[in-house]
């Protein structure tokens, strides 16, 4: 009996792996062996040898427990206001508007146009927070233009998916809102204020790469040419008022709201949600085809991340009454190495996850099972949430099933190879684990902002 936990966990894996959707693996992973390890099975004429392990109907109780931790969870309806609020701001013709202002700022120095869509990605992460869309947008517009002006496709590749995924890290994070409700009393605004940091830091150490490179590769990063770059200087700086004050405005009201204690992350998410739209009103964006899409995008990514937690709940449930938490406990707190040891074994088993599962499996089956090791062993739960986070953000860029890569591949020219993609970005996945280490090295740079916040 002690080891139907571990086969249970097997079973799983067995369903990720052959591609069954992952709601349904772990949702159905539950029902199985509730049914075959309960009560419900002799009862109905069929008999064990062993005792049932947790003895009750507990197929009964799935669905309280699923209505009482889903639906009377006031944090979670933050998902669908940053959401909608990411969505509408990228319908609003922000990505285009910023894109085209930072490449006028920045695009007379080598590198120039791709420490732009850093920027960028940095300012949309900040605003918009959908990986997809920030993506599949900035290779439309962006990646034309670099590859026009000579810029290596790698780096060109590589710059436009890293920086398409700072949504992940840099908050309001849809991601820090399910990594704090997975980490049962880890709040949500210490965790968007303990990111803050590191994802900045993140986005400056991908700037300083791609200056280094520019520097000794001239010709593959180069600035534009004397014309453009006098094209690029007129207006300009009414351009940078006109599109980047307005989401900078929101953006810090939302956050400011948050980090100050004035609104909760929902309310907070309800705010911005409407705060894009009249952004969208104001821009002229705001026609009933882009409400419909919206509406629609927002529901599709709501419903994903909702019934992947229906299922995560499920199995969970069925998990830990099969004995699968203390199982998992004694084995990471008899690690070698201790504290430091569970800590390398928990990230490398993250970032490796990341090769094969989207940060949404890895965060519902992984996280619980985890955090209270980390917090037996001392660790702070605000800390280590970040470190998952910036682990989990290397998820999208890491092949076989890196999603930024297939919505770059998608939006790319033909004459960008798939090859050129892979290389373009391992100096980008290198520096996400520099961040790691930075982040282990100082774990200041995740607690000060919170601390300062509590005083």
């Amino acid at each position: 009996m002690e080891y139907l936990a571990f086969w249970m966990f097997a079973v799983l894996l067995v369903l990720l792996l052959t591609g069954y959707p992952v709601a349904f693996a772990l949702g159905g992973t539950a029902v199985i062996f509730t049914l075959l390890f309960s009560d419900l099975l002799p009862g109905m004429g069929f008999s064990f040898p062993w005792d049932p392990a947790f003895g009750v109907r507990r197929l009964l109780i799935l669905p309280q427990r699923i209505f009482g931790s889903i639906m009377d969870n006031y944090t979670l309806v933050a998902v669908p206001f940053f959401v909608f609020m990411g969505v509408m701001l990228e319908r609003s013709g922000l990505a285009e508007d910023l894109l085209q202002t930072m490449g006028r700022l920045f695009g007379r120095m080598r590198g120039g146009l791709a420490i732009s869509v850093v920027a960028v990605g940095a300012l949309l992460a900040a605003s918009t927070g959908v990986v997809g869309a920030s993506v599949v947008t900035m290779t439309v517009l962006a990646l034309p233009v670099m590859l026009k002006y000579g810029y290596d496709k790698g780096l060109a590749t590589g710059t436009i998916a890293a920086s398409g995924t700072l949504g992940q890290i840099i908050p309001p994070s849809v991601v820090l809102i399910i990594l704090a409700d997975q980490m049962s009393g880890v709040n949500v605004g210490d965790l968007f204020m303990g990111a803050l940091l590191p994802g900045l830091l993140l986005a400056g150490l991908y700037m300083i790469w791609i200056a280094v490179f520019a520097f000794y590769n001239r010709d593959q990063a180069p600035a534009m040419p004397a014309v453009a770059a006098e094209f690029a200087t007129r207006n300009l700086a009414a351009a940078v008022i006109r599109s980047l004050l307005p989401p900078l405005i929101l953006v810090g009201v939302v956050l400011g709201t948050i980090f100050m204690g004035i609104a909760t992350p929902t309310e907070a998410g309800a705010m911005g949600a409407f705060g894009a739209t009249i952004l969208a009103l104001l821009n002229g964006r705001l026609t009933l085809t882009n409400i419909r899409a919206v509406n629609e995008q927002t529901v599709r990514l709501t419903s994903m991340v909702f019934i992947i937690l229906v299922g995560a709940t499920a199995f969970a449930m069925v998990f830990n009454a099969l004995g699968g938490h203390w199982m998992v406990e004694g084995f990471l707190a008899d690690l070698p190495g201790g504290e430091w040891g569970f800590l390398l074994f928990v990230m490398l088993t993250i970032f490796i996850l990341g090769f094969f599962l989207d940060f949404i499996e890895i965060t519902f089956i992984v996280v619980p099972l985890v955090t209270p090791v980390a917090v037996m062993f001392g660790f702070d739960p605000v800390w280590f949430g970040v470190l998952i986070a910036m682990n989990l953000q290397a998820s999208f860029l890491t092949p076989p099933f890196g999603f930024a890569l297939f919505y770059l591949r998608g939006a790319a020219p033909p004459s960008v190879r798939t090859r050129d993609i892979y290389r373009g970005i391992v100096p980008f996945i290198t520096i996400q684990l520099l961040m790691l280490g930075i982040i282990v090295a100082f774990p200041d740079l995740v607690l000060w902002l919170p601390e300062v916040s509590r005083h």
